[in-house]
């Protein structure tokens, strides 16, 4: 009997030893469960949080620019709003507001590109035109419709280009439609 009542004890042991293992493998998956838990609720709280500075930064990006364009703003305003004005006055406060534009400008880096009496470059210049010129190479900038930027030295806006081609051999049949053929944009 007292061997009965030995291996009852050990089984008792046993039991328990189990149980309280079982016991603290559910403390740790408990433990466990609530870090993941913290982990996820941390990871959306920084989702939220880069989301909102993203709308912020994308609403609030041009401010710097904005508050640097006012004073030229404001300064078109005052000109309109003068009750009594001469074409010289208004010519003198237009000549100073694009020399505080042109600083303006200078300050964001950007860069008017020079286009007239150079090669054609497709990555800085858009062929509106091409005409017959006997005075200049093939694919040389002979007018320029409209000014080209750069801004830290990249193209920001390509300039607006006529380009020259060499005349037609005499004796070929020219149609009107050769002497000015108008080419497809794409800059």
């Amino acid at each position: 009997e007292s061997q009965s009542v030995t291996e009852e004890t050990q089984q008792e042991e046993t039991i328990q030893s189990l149980k309280d293992q079982l016991q603290k493998k559910t403390e740790e998956m408990t433990e466990a469960r609530d870090q993941v838990l913290r982990i996820r609720a941390e990871t959306e709280n920084f989702k939220k949080r880069l989301q909102k500075e993203k709308t912020d930064l994308a609403m609030y990006a041009n401010e710097k620019l904005i508050k640097q364009l006012l004073p030229i703003y404001e300064n078109l305003d005052r000109a309109l709003a003068s009750p009594e004005i001469s074409l010289q006055v208004l010519k003198d406060g237009v000549q100073m507001i694009f020399k505080q534009f042109t600083a303006f400008l200078e300050k964001e880096k950007v860069e008017t590109i020079v286009a007239l009496g150079d090669k054609f470059d497709p990555s800085k210049h858009e062929a509106l035109k091409q005409i017959e010129s006997d005075t200049h190479e093939d694919n040389i900038v002979v007018e320029e419709y409209s000014k080209g930027y750069l801004l830290h030295g990249r193209v920001l806006l390509p300039a607006r280009v006529v380009i020259s081609k060499k005349p037609s051999v005499a004796g070929e049949q020219l149609d009107e439609s050769s002497e000015e053929e108008e080419l497809v944009a794409s800059a």
